[in-house]
């Protein structure tokens, strides 16, 4: 999905193979959650290798893309793509399509509305929410972007697709990475 969103939009893609049973490069290092349960236990020197092998060098090439590109002037849209199960300790999670922003950051939430708007209008039936299956402001690689760069300069969303949504071969149909390039276009736009 990551892929085919940054070809639809022209823009540069980072990703990361790293599993989340490792690292999650989407928490900060002081987040409980950056380790799994199968890591969580390892010694405090192997975490802090494993921090400075793969977590850290992550977030320094994304902050290095963003302040490369702030530098040509103007602000960057940050978009962090991601899938989550479609059921959680039990409990059905009844979202689609997912856009999750910080509500205090005026850019973000006028941008997410507008997008909100476009994926229902282009996705008809699907149930697509702001700030679900998670809220936008809390820990992430968004959110710690933020605290680099001001409002002004630096808008951060992730995209979350429920994997109930995968295709037989694990990925996001053609028509709902469509729908999500063409949304944030338009709404960039303000078709």
């Amino acid at each position: 999905m990551a892929r085919a969103l940054a070809h639809a939009l022209g823009a540069p893609l980072r990703f990361s193979v790293t599993t989340r049973l490792l690292v999650d490069l989407n928490r900060s290092v002081h987040n409980p959650a950056v380790f799994s349960d199968v890591t969580h236990g390892l010694a405090a020197e192997e975490r802090r290798r494993i921090v400075e092998r793969f977590h850290t060098p992550y977030r320094q090439v994304v902050a290095g893309d963003v302040d490369e590109a702030l530098s040509a002037g103007g602000r960057v849209l940050h978009l962090s793509v991601h899938t989550f199960t479609p059921f959680l300790n039990g409990r059905q999670r009844k979202t689609d399509v997912g856009l999750l922003y910080d509500p205090a950051r005026i850019a973000e939430r006028e941008l997410v509305a507008s997008w909100v708007s476009e994926l229902k209008r282009r996705l008809p039936g699907s149930r697509v929410r702001r700030n679900h299956p998670y809220r936008g402001a809390t820990d992430g690689l968004t959110t710690w972007l933020r605290k680099q760069y001001g409002p002004a300069r630096y808008l951060g969303i992730e995209i979350e697709v429920s994997q109930r949504l995968l295709d037989g071969r694990g990925r996001v149909p053609a028509r709902i990475v469509g729908a999500l390039a063409e949304g944030v276009a338009s709404s960039l736009r303000g078709d």
